[in-house]
Formats: structure tokens, sequence, C-alpha cells
């Protein structure tokens, strides 16, 4: 039954449900109460419900709000700082001592808070997170509206935050006690990487995922490097010594899963791990190509991150779900490989399940939560619009994100921030900058 009324009312030329791959449907509308989606129906049978709010879109899409399964958000403060070096260069000798400098609380709330704006504006509703003093992103979250998954960093060395991985864990918990109930905000155990946490440190965090219903998010097998290390330390690769420890299960996100052979993918696959792909930051530090198509294939589930803004070095999801298709097309020979459709469904719903949310967002539907983004075609980089699903991948840019909802309340409204203030952030990032190059 239609509703008679709703608090808002969105009507657009296409509504890409993601609910089948390639489902477009045209003159549509999307009636939100409470945050939910009530009803989606030709925009000309809409004419009997009575909206607060209407919102005519035009000639734009309206599709699911896409999902960052894997970032570093604070980082944006070090955008730039060191480019063009090799992970652990790049790691040891730049990053690292810049965080041993300046990294703290007000650093992650402000560098939260710049990646979220930026986020917001390429059509991010979903952040998953990984980092620092977690407290300062959840707050960030919830002042971005954005839903946010704070990854508690898990290392067996000191850094500006914990000692070893006992104190990270112990202030990771304490932290998630005070934002438990808080809707949009989540905590995941992060241990950082097989190559900087222990066997028992693993063990650990696989007990304590079970006890507290924790997701688990870790870099696994980035670069070649990382698994001839870990053959040469534990006479392994990494994927089969973290199998052996109890970590392959479905709660884990598994970053980067660049250098797999056909065991380990068939293997990531059995045990129903989520796989965050990040294109851009993988294609930056030379660490290779995922095989994204034989994980799809052996019916893994795998999903689009930007990584940190210091390896990117933008946080644009639209640009990693172009870069999705495209890698794979190039890394496999076949032009067929991940089309635009699967992209999309990379970048929205297929992250959403891995971070245990498929059934209340990523996709259009009734029921569902209303995390919605409109993206503008009627440009002229993107006409004529002959097909809405190949031009979201393939043509369109993120200035042509217009409208952002999460859970039905909006976080861009015609191409402006509504929950944050833009010049406010921009003095921020100056700031940061100034203290950062004083050192």
């Amino acid at each position: 039954m239609l509703p008679t009324h709703c608090d808002t009312l969105i009507s657009a030329r296409w509504i890409i449900t993601v609910e089948h791959d390639g489902e477009v449907l045209e003159n549509h509308s999307v009636a939100i109460e409470k945050g939910h989606i009530v009803a989606i129906l030709p925009t000309a049978a809409a004419a009997g419900i009575a909206a607060d709010e209407h919102i005519d879109l035009g000639q734009q899409v309206l599709m699911p709000g896409l999902v960052n399964l894997h970032g570093h958000s604070s980082m944006t403060l070090l955008r730039g700082l060191a480019d063009d070096k090799a992970l652990m260069d790049w790691l040891n000798n730049h990053i690292w001592p810049a965080e041993g400098r300046h990294v703290r609380d007000d650093f992650v709330f402000d560098g939260s808070l710049l990646a979220m704006a930026e986020m917001i504006r390429c059509g991010t509703t979903t952040i998953n997170d990984m980092y620092f003093f977690h407290g300062a992103v959840a707050r960030a979250g919830l002042a971005a509206g954005m839903r946010t998954f704070v990854g508690c960093s898990i290392l067996e060395f000191p850094t500006n935050y914990a000692n070893n991985a006992d104190d990270y864990i112990s202030k990771a918990l304490a932290e998630r006690r005070e934002y438990l109930g808080e809707e949009l905000v989540t905590f995941t155990l992060a241990p950082h990487a097989p190559y900087t946490v222990s066997d028992d440190t693993f063990r650990k965090v696989v007990t304590l995922a079970e006890e507290e219903d924790m997701l688990i998010h870790c870099h696994i097998h980035e670069t070649a490097d990382e698994v001839e290390g870990g053959v040469r330390e534990h006479h392994q690769r990494p994927l089969a010594r973290l199998k052996a420890l109890g970590l392959l299960t479905p709660r884990l996100i598994a970053a980067h899963m660049v250098h797999l052979s056909e065991e380990e993918v068939a293997l990531a696959a059995r045990h129903g791990l989520s796989i965050a792909h990040n294109p851009s930051s993988n294609m930056k530090l030379a660490s290779g190509i995922a095989p994204v198509k034989a994980l799809l294939d052996a019916g893994a589930n795998v999903g689009l991150g930007t990584d940190g803004a210091a390896s990117n070095n933008k946080l644009d999801m639209l640009a990693e779900t172009r870069l999705a298709a495209l890698l794979a097309k190039v890394g496999t020979g076949d032009p067929t490989a991940v089309p635009a459709a699967t992209a999309i469904r990379m970048a929205t719903l297929n992250g959403a399940r891995a971070l245990g949310l498929g059934e209340r967002t990523g996709s259009v539907r009734v029921g569902k939560e209303a995390d919605l983004i409109a993206i503008d075609l009627a440009r002229v980089e993107t006409a004529p619009a002959f097909d809405p699903v190949s031009h979201v991948v393939y043509a369109a840019g993120r200035e042509q994100v217009s409208h952002v909802w999460v859970k039905g309340r909006p976080l861009l409204k015609a191409h402006r921030l509504v929950t944050l203030d833009e010049q406010d952030l921009l003095g921020r990032a100056e700031d940061w900058r100034n203290r950062i190059l004083s050192h």
C-alpha cells in the first residue's frame, strides 16, 4: 500500500537500484519517511503523496551512497607530503616519522573532518576507517553525519597512541564503550598487517572479535615484498599464517589482497572474507594489480576503498570505481572484465555487505535506510546519456555529485555541504600545513 505522506520525496530521471546489476528505473521517485525508503514508484504516480519536501532532480541519477571500504581519514593532513616513494621507504622514512611528531587527538579530529567533507562531496556515505585516537574519528563522523566504522589500529611497537599491542587493545575497547548505542558509529578491530602484528596478538584479536561481535580490518598481501618477508620469517605465506591463526572468517575485511595465488583466491572465497580493493593506492605505490576478476568469479565479496590521502592522493570513490573497471580489463586482457554494473555494485552493495549493512543500505529498495546520492548527468561531459550506469562509472566526475543523504538526512544539497563548514576546514588544514612544515 502506497503512503499518503512522507518526509522527503525525491524524483529523478534515472534510479540505479543496484538490486539487480544494471537495473535502471526511468522517471521514478523515492519516498522517504523517518530515514527509510517507504515507496519507489513512477513519478507520475507519486503526485498523490504529500511530502514535507519534494526534490526534483531533473536529469540526474539517484543511486545508493558509495561505501569506502578502506581508508585512513586523518591522513588527509599528510596529503602530498612524500610522493613517489616505495611503500616501505614511504612508511619508514616519511609517514611514520611525521605521524610521530604530529598525530594526537586534534590532528585526527581535524584530518578526519577534512576527509569526510571531501568524501561527502564525492558521494561517499560510509567510511571504514583505520587509525589512532579513535574517539576523535567517531566525533568527526558524528559531526559530518557519515556512517563511520572506526578501525582501532593494533601494532606491536609504540606510537603516540599506545605502547604495545595490549595497550592498543585496551584503549580501543575503552573508547568503544563511550560510543556504544551511536547508530552511525561502529568500532572494529584493526591489526595493522601480518608484518607488524604477532601470532599472539592475532589470536587475541580473533577471540575479542567473537566475544564482542566486532569486525576485523587488516592490510594483507599488499606488496610482493610483504609476502616474501612473511615466508622468510614464518616459513609460510601471510594468508596461510592467518588461516592457521583463525583470522579467515566473514568478519575479516582484507585490504589490498594484491598478490594472490589461485589457491589463495579460492581460500578467500571459501572462508567468506571481504576484500577492500584500492586501485589508486596500489597503482601509486606500484604494489600491483589485484586479481579482482578472479576473486569475483570465485564468489568472493569485493568492495572498493580509497586508502589514505597520503597514498592516493584523493578520496574519490567515483574515481576508484572507474579505475577498478579499467584495471581489471588491462590486468586480464579481457575488455568484458568488471563491467560498469559490477563496478557500481562493488562501490555500494558489496561494501555494505562487508560491513554487515547489506540488509540496511547499499541498494535502493523499499525498507532500506535512505543512504542515497544524486549525480547530475546534464553536463557537456556526460552528454548524451545513453546508459546512466556506464556514464556513472566511465564518464561522470565527483564535481557532478549534487546531493548526498544518510538515512534521509541531507549532508550535501545542491553541491553545498550541509553538516560541515568548508571555510573552517580550510583554515584548520592551513594551520596543520604550517605546523608540519615547521619541522
